[in-house]
């Protein structure tokens, strides 16, 4: 089955982007026929600074590339490279209810996060419905929290087919199993808006300085300690297998341990589990013009099949484009 997913391209990518979409979306590369994009239109809601959107665009790029993204069995491209679905956008906007979009979470998410109130952040989700629907997407993945964005788009597939015909497929939702939130070294929920994640690209150095600074209790070294209520742990949890996860439980609430351990202990194990990654995606940063041939194919080969849908959106719609020389 085809399934869809994109990913913005905000800013530099951390640990909570690897462990709530990156690696599942890598791991579906084995079952499913997968269009991967970068969403460049939906960025320009926060990111106006053109200079810093070609070079995360770049960098999401290089990065799925380094963590196992194949692009013989995924195609993946960016979103401008398929203009049609802008246009898209704008056709399934005729048949879309302004009361359904004033329903919609996100838009009150966004400007509870100081995002002015325009146009483009509150008809969002009719061009994410246009990136899906645009590439006859079976499966959107999304967590619990998101589902609200496959039915938005279901509800204005049906809208449109109602109205021109059965033309656009009815995507369905593919829940994740749930990812622990994964925190910030402040405690928060890891986010480029709080200024507090552990990027997966930087230098060692600066991911070092970043595990050291978590934020944690000042229950004394000899005192045990909750691992339910550690920032370090919660880390730990995610990238530790089974067995040491379990001996670190135990010791924290044995006591006789400083976080400073648990610290150092986790920035190990970012480097062996990352580092091979890291070395790729420097591989990619050194070659630049291959990441582009990337995007360039993959662009292509998402175009040709927008074009096809399109093509009978416009024959349903009586939109005609004259394409006499």
């Amino acid at each position: 089955m085809r399934c869809l997913s994109g990913v913005q391209p905000s800013g530099k990518l951390h640990l909570g982007n690897y462990f709530g979409a990156m690696r599942p979306q890598i791991e579906l590369q084995a079952e499913h026929e997968c269009f991967y994009f970068i969403a460049n239109y939906h960025a320009l809601t926060s990111l106006t600074d053109p200079k810093a959107m070609e070079e995360y665009t770049l960098e999401v790029a290089m990065g799925f590339l380094a963590i196992g993204l194949d692009p013989d069995k995924t195609v993946f491209f960016r979103q401008s490279d398929v203009p049609e679905v802008a246009e898209l956008m704008w056709i399934l906007s005729t048949v879309t209810p302004v009361p359904l979009l004033q329903r919609c979470h996100a838009y009150k998410d966004k400007l509870a996060q100081g995002l002015s109130a325009n146009a483009g952040l509150f008809t969002y989700p009719v061009l994410q419905a246009a990136d899906i629907l645009i590439y006859r997407s079976h499966l959107v993945p999304v967590g619990q929290d998101q589902k609200q964005h496959v039915e938005i788009t279901q509800d204005i597939q049906t809208k449109f087919n109602q109205q021109f015909g059965e033309i656009l497929v009815r995507p369905e939702p593919l829940i994740r199993e749930e990812v622990a939130v994964v925190p910030g070294v402040d405690g928060r929920k890891m986010s480029k808006s709080y200024d507090n994640a552990i990027e997966l690209f930087i230098p060692e150095k600066q991911v070092r300085k970043k595990i050291m600074s978590i934020v944690t209790d000042s229950t004394p070294v000899e005192d045990p300690k909750d691992p339910d209520k550690c920032n370090v742990m919660a880390l730990l949890r995610l990238i530790a297998d089974d067995e040491e996860r379990a001996e670190w439980e135990e010791r924290y609430r044995k006591g006789g341990m400083g976080y400073g351990e648990s610290k150092k202990r986790l920035f190990e194990l970012f480097v062996e589990r990352l580092g091979p990654a890291r070395a790729k995606y420097d591989e990619f940063n050194g070659n630049r013009d291959y990441v582009e041939e990337v995007l360039a194919a993959g662009g292509r080969k998402a175009r040709a099949v927008a074009c096809e849908v399109m093509d009978e959106v416009r024959k349903a719609t009586g939109i005609v484009i004259n394409r006499a020389r």
